[in-house]
C-alpha cells in the first residue's frame, strides 16, 4: 500500500504503556457491551484448542445482562511522528471513514466513525478488561476498536504478511462497527439467548462472515482510490482471511477439524465473503444471515 503522506483519521486513542484499572461503571439499562473479536483472536483459540476446551469460553462475545463494565478513558493521544505502525493503521483507519462516510451518505444516512485505541499487553474498554492475548476487537459498548499492535507480527507468522493484511484486520473490525450502526449486533444478541452452543457457533460464523465482506466493501471503495493500492495487496489480504480460518487454526493446533465448533468461518467462507463485498463494492450482497 502507498500510504505514507496520506490522511490520518483523528479518532484514534493512543493508550499503549498505559496501565491500571477504571472506576467500574453500570452498562446504562442493564445492557450487555460485550466485545466483538474480528476472527483475530489467535492465540486464545490456540491455547483453548490444546487445553480441549470451547474456544468460546475464552472469546465472550456477548457480555452478560446488568454486568458492571469498567469505565474506558476518552482522551485522544494522536500516535506519535515516525511511529509507522501506528501511522499505517491511522492511514487505514481514515480510509474507513471515507469509504463507508461515502456508502453512508449515498444512502441517506450519517456515517458515526469509531474510535481505533492503540493498546498494549491489556486494555480496559466498556466490555470489561481485556488481554492483548485476544486480538484486535470490537466494544459495541463503547463503539471502539481496539489494537495491540504486536498482533500483526503474530498474524504474519501465521501466513497473513503485508500491509494490507494489517488493512484487512483494521477494516474487519470497522465491519463490527456497522453491524452496531445498522442494529445487527443487537438482534444477534437477542437470538442467541434462545440459541443451543451449536446454534449460537453458527450464528457467530454469520457475523463474522459479514465483517469480512464489509471489509471486502472498503477494499473495493480503496482500489478506486488512484494510488493507494499496489499490485499484491489484495492478495495480501485474502492470505489474512486464510491464516485466521477456524479449520486452519484447529490443525494448527493438532486437533480434527470439527465445523460444528467453528466461531468465525473456515479460510475458504472467509475469502469468499471478503471476494464478495470487494468484487461488488456494495454492503447489501453481504448479508451472510439468509
Amino acid at each position: 500500500m502507498r500510504w505514507k503522506g496520506r490522511r490520518k483519521s483523528t479518532n484514534v486513542q493512543d493508550r499503549r504503556g498505559q496501565s491500571g484499572r477504571r472506576g467500574p461503571v453500570r452498562m446504562p439499562g442493564g445492557g450487555r457491551g460485550g466485545k466483538v473479536g474480528g476472527g483475530f483472536a489467535i492465540i486464545a483459540i490456540i491455547v483453548a484448542l490444546l487445553l480441549g476446551v470451547d474456544p468460546t469460553q475464552l472469546l465472550n462475545l456477548v457480555g452478560e445482562p446488568g454486568a458492571v463494565m469498567p469505565q474506558a478513558p476518552t482522551e485522544r493521544s494522536a500516535p506519535v511522528a515516525g511511529d509507522e505502525e501506528a501511522e499505517r493503521a491511522s492511514v487505514v483507519l481514515a480510509s474507513t471513514e471515507d469509504a463507508w462516510g461515502r456508502i453512508f451518505q449515498e444512502a441517506g444516512g450519517r456515517y458515526r466513525a469509531p474510535d481505533m485505541v492503540l493498546f498494549t499487553d491489556g486494555v480496559e474498554s466498556a466490555c470489561g478488561y481485556t488481554s492483548s492475548a485476544t486480538g484486535p476487537f470490537y466494544c459495541p459498548g463503547d463503539s471502539q476498536v481496539y489494537l495491540d499492535l504486536g498482533f500483526f507480527r503474530e498474524l504474519a507468522r501465521m501466513g497473513g504478511s503485508g500491509d494490507f493484511a494489517t488493512a484487512y484486520v483494521i477494516a474487519h473490525e470497522v465491519g463490527h462497527h456497522i453491524q452496531n450502526l445498522t442494529g445487527v449486533h443487537d438482534q444477534v444478541r437477542q437470538m442467541r439467548g434462545r440459541m443451543s452452543q451449536t446454534q449460537s457457533n453458527a450464528l457467530s460464523v454469520r457475523v463474522e462472515l459479514q465483517a469480512d465482506c464489509y471489509a471486502g466493501v472498503w477494499a473495493h471503495y480503496a482500489a478506486r482510490d488512484g494510488d493507494f493500492l499496489e499490485q499484491g495487496d489484495l492478495e495480501e489480504g485474502l492470505r489474512a482471511a486464510a491464516a485466521i480460518g477456524d479449520d486452519r487454526l484447529q490443525r494448527m493446533a493438532g486437533r480434527r477439524v470439527q465445523p460444528e465448533s467453528f466461531t468465525h468461518g473456515s479460510s475458504e467462507q472467509r475469502q469468499e465473503w471478503f471476494t464478495r463485498g470487494l468484487r461488488s463494492g456494495d454492503y447489501q450482497t453481504c448479508d451472510t444471515f439468509n
